[in-house]
């Protein structure tokens, strides 16, 4: 049969020890007051096909366990390390004093196009997601090293914040490994 597709069992997947074993991708994913509890579930689980290193949970947003988080992350809440986190600001701070370069994916003044943006090589980088309506806080844009904007041409001034993620963690993903595979 040509382009059969694959069943789940073919796909040689990791098992959660394998997943925590590996070496994971040097990017950290910060949750600034999401609401959605199916955005935070589809976040986890592209954190997990990307090896991300960690996902902070911060403000309002709701932490496994969670059945409306488990629904979409589909077990991923098990694989990506993870943390609540109160403040956004005071852990932006913190990660930056650790050398993490912070960006806040947003729509700003002086913001890199995603497409434009060239991830520094060995260094880890957290990217900053915002609330579905108001975005990143504006005092965490302000503390964050840059910002990051997804090039849009459509009517709509911005997408939903599981499909951003999966946009700028697959842009950053192919980046990182096409240089260092």
């Amino acid at each position: 049969m040509e382009k059969r597709k694959l069943r789940n069992s073919e796909l040689d997947r990791k098992s959660i020890n394998e997943f925590k074993e590996a070496e994971k991708t040097p990017i950290i994913v910060i949750l600034d007051n999401v609401r959605s509890l199916n955005n935070i579930g589809s976040v986890f689980r592209t954190a997990d096909a990307f090896l991300i290193q960690k996902i902070y949970l911060c403000g309002i947003t709701a932490q496994p366990p969670h059945k409306d988080i488990q629904k979409t992350a589909l077990g991923a809440t098990e694989t990506v390390e993870w943390e609540y986190v109160e403040d956004s600001l005071q852990l932006v701070e913190k990660l930056r004093a650790q050398g993490v370069r912070v960006y806040s994916i947003e729509q700003a003044e002086g913001a890199s196009m995603l497409n434009d943006f060239q991830p520094e090589q060995a260094k880890t980088l957290a990217v900053v997601f915002g609330n579905e309506v108001k975005g990143v806080q504006q005092k965490v844009v302000s503390a964050s090293d840059g910002v990051i904007e997804i090039p849009q041409l459509g009517s709509k001034h911005s997408l939903n914040i599981s499909v951003s993620t999966g946009v700028v963690l697959w842009d950053l993903f192919s980046k990182l490994k096409l240089v260092n595979p």
